[in-house]
């Protein structure tokens, strides 16, 4: 069983690496929030506890990479169950479920290798602070974020049939997400009601992971706001439970579907 499942994660693999320009286009949209967005509010906001608004927005925009990577790998879900090669994996000799695992694994290569050619950027331009860097809490970071990003990548790849309804529903979760995280701003910054629904947001608890990592010793407004126990126990929580949904749906979907081809084959026969 392990041969077929490593050829579904080959080809995934092999497509982004071919993708080279969807690589160099993803740095672009990062860097536009880091240079144009973060000097303008860094002119408004000024520095606290040393740190400039830039550096306080390196955590938000690295977790707005591994987001937006693992959601845009997460359309493939979708662009196979629209060209009919779903049709074709679902047939192999493994059960569905391992296809949402397969894709999720993709996801979360696609959003790391992202995550670390932005960071590689980030130092060049000097946007990283090494010496407020835990090392130990960024590879965590860098293994929990990209996994919770793919489960709500998959999540919505689960419930949607076509590349239409998938753009629909990725434009709808993905900017809340991403704006009600902590990732621009503080959240405790945030009128009371939104702060709740903030706190409702599993992304949140990445990006606060990533702060951790990348501005450890940091104290004041742009300190982390949530212990690094809240964080991992929310990410790996949701992640587990994401995936599992995603499984679950994802292969009642493809049982019924099956079940319809049989009853109109039996017609046309």
């Amino acid at each position: 069983m392990a041969r077929p499942i490593l050829a579904v994660l080959q080809r995934e693999v092999l497509k982004l690496g071919r993708q080279r320009t969807r690589l160099l286009a993803a740095m672009v949209r990062p860097m536009i929030w880091m240079l144009v967005i973060g000097s303008g509010f860094g002119a408004v906001l000024g520095s606290a506890g040393g740190l400039s608004y830039q550096q306080f927005l390196a955590p938000g925009v690295l977790g707005m990479t591994m987001l937006f990577g693992a959601m845009l790998s997460a359309l493939t879900m979708v662009y196979d169950k629209e060209s009919g090669v779903m049709r074709m994996l679902v047939i192999a000799p493994f059960a569905h479920y391992w296809i949402v695992i397969v894709k999720t694994l993709s996801a979360v290569v696609a959003a790391l290798l992202q995550a670390l050619l932005l960071m590689v950027l980030l130092a060049l331009l000097g946007y990283l602070r090494f010496t407020a860097v835990d090392v130990p809490l960024l590879l965590l970071g860098l293994l929990l974020v990209p996994f919770a990003c793919a489960g709500i990548g998959m999540l919505a790849a689960a419930f949607t049939k076509t590349l239409d309804n998938f753009a629909a529903l990725m434009n709808f979760v993905i900017f809340p997400v991403f704006f009600l995280s902590g990732s621009l701003y503080p959240i405790t910054q945030l009128p009371p009601w939104l702060r709740v629904v903030a706190m409702a947001n599993p992304y949140t608890y990445g990006v606060d992971l990533l702060k951790h990592a990348l501005l450890a010793g940091v104290e004041g407004r742009f300190a982390p706001e949530f212990s690094v126990v809240l964080d991992v126990a929310v990410l790996a929580g949701f992640t587990v439970v994401a995936v599992v949904i995603a499984c679950v749906r994802f292969s009642g979907e493809t049982a019924f579907d099956s079940v319809i081809r049989v009853l109109a084959g039996k017609r046309t026969g």
